[in-house]
């Protein structure tokens, strides 16, 4: 397999007509790393792996694989392999022979081809499954066998557009896993379309959140989750309780925001917006559920918010209450269950606290409307 190979765009603009679907993509991707772009439906991702696949010309800018432009350099002559939803495995044809389809085409012989699927079956942990046909395997097995068949062409870049998609959620969490290892073996660059915030943060070294067109931040998962650069990246990944109001005073990376319902609120400064947010801005201020717990002291100390328990739902591992909140919006405490039995609180007030540090205040912005 191709060690690997990165890949880079340069000021892409991609336009349909009067349509901008992306614009001014500046994205590197280290050869050898798993790397996804993520965002709801319509936001360019898709029509980005297209442009690096050779499908689609960029309108503006350049699309580099391991340095060399793409420009004029079609499908079957770049370095890539792309994996759509459909699979599309040739339904009379047995796994064996599936898999090494690009070999046939270049006229290697059968008893090659067949050594080169047995190995890549191995590498998908489908040892001897050779001569069954598609139909007699399972979903997560006809996506292994897919991804074999792709490998095969020695690509040094593989493309996959929501693969995972059709499958049910436990075999596609177990695929997901799958993926990544397999993306580890072979040690080549994996570029993975998604929409799903779970797979994008449990496989990928880095991520890069979409939405109409626009790249909002590239970073590791862990980043994306923790310091969100804008509003849409803070409410797309994972639960957010949203805080809006003005700010009071920024002090030492925190501000305190002087909410519209629930007083004044402190805390840490989004890394994106470090420089730019004074005391007068418009800002949200975002807490994630399980950054709340329930207060022991009710001395309002900048960190504290009072509201009425309108639900609970017990999750298994998780106690949800559900809060009115600021303008009548919900908010939402998750705790870990300690397999201690909990009295309701439905109907009554009940203070939250939450550390300042693990909440986050950026510049008001468009949220991600589910």
């Amino acid at each position: 397999m191709g060690a690997g190979v990165g890949v880079e765009l340069k000021d892409v603009w991609i336009r349909f007509g009067d349509f901008v679907a992306v614009r001014e993509a500046n994205v590197n991707i280290e050869g050898g790393s798993f790397f996804s772009f993520l965002g709801p439906s319509g936001c360019g991702k898709t029509t980005i792996l297209r442009a690096v696949s050779g499908f689609l010309e960029p309108s503006d800018g350049q699309v580099l694989i391991g340095g060399k432009d793409m420009a004029g350099i079609g499908p079957n002559k770049r370095p890539t392999a792309l994996i759509f939803q459909n699979l599309a495995l040739f339904p009379l044809m047995k796994v064996w022979e599936n898999i090494t389809f690009s070999l046939e085409v270049q006229g290697i012989g059968a008893a090659d081809r067949r050594k080169r699927a047995d190995e890549l079956l191995e590498m998908i942990a489908l040892t001897g499954q050779g001569d069954k046909l598609p139909s007699e395997l399972s979903g997560g097995q006809k996506q292994r066998v897919a991804i074999a068949r792709a490998l095969c062409a020695q690509p040094d870049v593989l493309l996959l557009d929501e693969p995972l998609s059709a499958l049910d959620l436990k075999l596609r969490q177990h695929m997901r896993t799958e993926l990544r290892q397999i993306q580890q073996r072979v040690g080549i660059t994996f570029i993975y379309i998604t929409h799903d915030q779970g797979e994008a943060l449990t496989m990928s070294d880095r991520v890069a959140v979409m939405r109409h067109g626009i790249i909002d931040q590239i970073s590791d998962g862990q980043s994306i989750y923790d310091d969100p650069s804008t509003p849409f990246v803070a409410s797309f990944v994972g639960e957010n309780n949203v805080f809006r109001g003005k700010v009071k005073s920024v002090e030492n990376g925190m501000a305190v925001v002087s909410t519209n319902r629930t007083g004044d609120l402190r805390a840490r400064i989004g890394g994106a917006a470090k420089n730019n947010l004074k005391a007068g801005d418009e800002a949200m201020i975002f807490i994630r559920p399980e950054a709340f717990s329930i207060a022991t002291d009710t001395g309002n100390t900048g960190n504290q918010v009072k509201a009425l328990v309108t639900n609970e739902e017990f999750e298994g591992q998780a106690y949800n209450v559900f809060l009115e909140g600021d303008e009548g919006k919900q908010i939402k405490m998750s705790l870990v269950n300690q397999g201690k039995v909990r009295s309701s609180s439905m109907g009554k007030d009940m203070t939250l606290e939450y550390d300042p540090e693990q909440a986050t205040v950026l510049p008001k912005g468009e949220l991600a409307s589910e």
